[in-house]
C-alpha cells in the first residue's frame, strides 16, 4: 500500500502551463518580475521578517522561467545586476539559491512532467549552490556557526532541507503560475473589449 502511494506520488503530473504570451508581453512580465525578485531579495539586509521576503525572490523566476526559458535565464541576469546596485551583499546569495532554485524548477516544470522530478531537480541544484557558497566561495550562508569545513552531517541536512523546500516551492509555483495565467486571460479579454469599444 505504501509502494503504491509513492509510486502514484513519483508518476503524478505537475500539470503547469502557461499560456501564450507575445514577445512583447513576455519582456513586460520579465522585467516586472525581475524587479519584484531583486526588492524581495534585497529584504534580506533588514533581517527578522526580511528573510521571509527575501526568500520569495525564488517566485518570480520560476513564473518567467515557465513562461519563457530564454526570458528566464535573461530575468536572472538581470535581477543580479540590480542587485549589485541595490544590495551587493545578496547577489552571491540570490545567484547560488533563491535564483538558482527558480530558474532550476522553472526548467523542471518545461523539460519533466512529474512533480517528483520536478522536486529533486530544484532540491539537487539548491543543494548543489549552497555547497558551493559554503566549501568554494567561503560564504557563511548557513550562519557564523557553521564551519566551512567538510562535514557529512552537513551535507545531509543541507540535503534533506534542499528537498524539502524544493518541494515547497514546487506547490507555491504552481498556485502562482494558476493566478498569473487568471489574471492575463482577465487582461487579455479587457483589452478586447476596450479595442472593439472604439
Amino acid at each position: 500500500m505504501r509502494f503504491t502511494s509513492f509510486r502514484r506520488l513519483g508518476t503524478k503530473a505537475h500539470g503547469i502551463k502557461a499560456m501564450h504570451y507575445s514577445k512583447n508581453m513576455k519582456l513586460v512580465v520579465g522585467s516586472l518580475l525581475s524587479t519584484v525578485a531583486a526588492i524581495f531579495q534585497s529584504a534580506g539586509l533588514f533581517g527578522g521578517i526580511g528573510y521571509a521576503f527575501s526568500m520569495m525572490a525564488t517566485g518570480p523566476i520560476v513564473l518567467v522561467t515557465v513562461i519563457s526559458l530564454r526570458f528566464g535565464l535573461l530575468s536572472y541576469a538581470v535581477t543580479t545586476l540590480l542587485l549589485m546596485i541595490l544590495q551587493p551583499s545578496e547577489v552571491l546569495v540570490f545567484m547560488f539559491t533563491t535564483g538558482l532554485l527558480g530558474i532550476s524548477l522553472g526548467v523542471g516544470f518545461k523539460l519533466f512532467q512529474t512533480r517528483l522530478v520536478v522536486s529533486l531537480t530544484g532540491g539537487m541544484l539548491l543543494a548543489t549552490g549552497i555547497f558551493l557558497l559554503l566549501y568554494l566561495f567561503q560564504f557563511p550562508i548557513l550562519g557564523p556557526s557553521i564551519s566551512s569545513q567538510v562535514s557529512f552531517t552537513v551535507i545531509g541536512g543541507v540535503l534533506l532541507f534542499a528537498l524539502f523546500y524544493s518541494w515547497i516551492w514546487m506547490k507555491l509555483s504552481k498556485l502562482g503560475m494558476k493566478h498569473l495565467n487568471k489574471f492575463m486571460v482577465k487582461k487579455v479579454l479587457l483589452d478586447k473589449d476596450e479595442s472593439s469599444s472604439r
